[in-house]
């Protein structure tokens, strides 16, 4: 069962392409650059208590285009300029490695959860491609695809909830529970109700 707002406790979210720009292989911090509104969203979301979580498919490992540690260096810069989160989760897998964590599968999301205490119904991830949407769906949480010029169309056609951007799409997360009166209207809830 997807979340639905009233039981929403975590929001978990791709790296590159949704918080960060999207350099891929990225194993230098420097290059490390916010998405439009996400420092934004992230404090929003915080200050409700809810937690919050990257999930990230870094095959470069598994090619040997960049080590283990630039991923961590890349990820404490994403912390950083967006502040902490949560809970991290990485697969470091190829895609023809069959291992359960990389999105599309629900791995990352199960582990996610598992560490933050709660079930996938009471968590949404939010994604900037087809396989962030089927991890979610497969897990049992509820998917925002915010869609880039590399997101192809059939992934946005298929996706149950799509929104221009990060902040449209915690709004949507964060509406029905301003809806119930449980939610004191916060700055990105303003206008939106």
């Amino acid at each position: 069962m997807a979340t639905n707002a009233l039981t929403l406790k975590a929001v978990l979210f791709d790296r590159d392409g949704t918080l960060v720009v999207d350099v891929p292989y990225n194993g230098d911090p420097q290059l490390v650059e916010p998405c439009p509104g996400a420092r934004r969203v992230l404090d929003e979301l915080r200050s409700l208590g809810l937690a919050t979580g990257v999930l990230s498919n870094q095959s470069g490992i598994a090619r040997g285009l960049l080590t283990a540690e630039q991923v961590d260096s890349v990820n404490a810069r994403v912390e950083d300029l967006l502040g902490p989160f949560d809970v991290w989760e990485v697969c470091p897998h190829g895609a023809g490695d069959g291992c359960p964590c990389r999105k599309p599968a629900p791995g990352m999301i199960h582990s996610a959860c598992r560490r933050l205490g709660i079930d996938p119904s009471e968590a949404a991830f939010i994604g900037d491609i087809g396989s962030d949407i089927q991890a979610a769906a497969a897990a049992g949480a509820r998917g925002i695809l915010v869609p880039t010029p590399q997101t192809r169309a059939e992934e946005i056609k298929a996706a149950h909830e799509v929104a221009a951007d990060l902040e449209q799409a915690v709004a949507l997360l964060l509406q029905g529970l301003l809806l119930q009166g449980l939610l004191l209207q916060g700055p990105l809830l303003q206008g939106r109700a």
